[in-house]
């Protein structure tokens, strides 16, 4: 089912179209984000479209429990990476290669449909690399946990590793953090602490 069938096309459109010509206003006047000035079905359309992003960045709402999201996130990427498992090595690989895709145009979208939210004071957030989005946890242990041996030993271990690697962010984790922006930036430094993670357990497990 395609996103016009999903939202309706017709709403999305006016909604897209109505972007475009508000694009240079919005920035002039220091704003960012969408321009929700249309009807109840636009707006209705709108909603549905950035309840997926949500659902899709946030890995089911996981990102949004509270403290520690990003350990939440982690956590949630051990069941995955045991599903993925039974791929088979080449199979793992090639499904965190798609999950990776996923997660930076999740990341991208999610980015995109938040600019301008502010936070309790009215203060603009920053929306890159939001708390929320943990998908670039869940890819990042996936990555960590490749081609490991089957025991938890491996699950602990890559699961500790790659938080504390993420958290500490040593170089060059943390250069591509503040170096990479967008979607690619959300998700890369992860993929860096799951790829540096990965390398160290390989050698010692």
């Amino acid at each position: 089912m395609n996103v016009a069938c999903l939202f309706g096309e017709r709403h999305l459109e006016n909604f897209f179209k109505r972007q475009r010509h508000s694009a240079i206003r919005i920035a002039r006047s220091g704003g960012a984000g969408f321009d929700f000035d249309g009807g109840p079905g636009e707006r209705r359309a709108v909603k549905r479209y950035q309840f997926w992003i949500d659902l899709v960045a946030t890995c089911g709402f996981v990102g949004r429990i509270r403290p520690a999201p990003g350990t939440w996130g982690t956590l949630w990427g051990i069941p995955l990476g045991l599903l993925l498992i039974r791929l088979g090595p080449l199979g793992y690989m090639l499904a965190t290669g798609v999950l990776i895709m996923v997660a930076i145009v999740a990341a991208q979208l999610h980015e995109a449909v938040h600019a301008g939210d502010v936070d309790g004071s009215g203060a603009p957030r920053d929306v890159h690399d939001s708390q929320e989005v943990v998908i670039d946890e869940v890819v990042g242990y996936l990555v960590a946990f490749t081609c490991l041996p089957m025991n938890w030993t491996s699950v602990v271990a890559a699961f500790v590793l790659f938080r504390a690697l993420d958290i500490v962010k040593p170089f060059p984790i943390s250069w591509l953090d503040r170096k990479v922006k967008g979607g690619l930036g959300t998700v890369v430094d992860d993929l860096a602490a799951g790829l540096v993670a990965n390398v160290i357990l390989q050698a010692v497990l």
